[in-house]
């Protein structure tokens, strides 16, 4: 279990209004007292109901807007004309 100081909650909004919730949590590579070994773990996906529960509860909360255009899709499929 992780301390507030040692976990973040992440929630990602997309242009599109899409949503995603992740957990990052402090890691070591060599041991707690060195603190340049310590970094940010790879973000992990979570529920929105994990999310609003831990901001309910006083958790560092990062909202990050995404403006990314959407994907363009391209068919592969070549049209027959007759």
């Amino acid at each position: 279990m992780h301390s507030r100081q040692t976990v973040r909650y992440i929630c990602e909004e997309y242009v599109s209004g899409n949503c995603y919730y992740y957990k990052s949590e402090i890691i070591t590579h060599d041991n707690w007292k060195n603190l340049d070994s310590l970094s940010w773990s790879r973000p992990r996906p979570i529920s929105k109901k994990t999310f609003l529960k831990q901001k309910k509860a006083g958790y560092t909360i990062e909202h990050k807007f995404i403006k990314k255009e959407p994907a363009v899709v391209v068919s592969l499929h070549k049209t027959k004309t007759v």
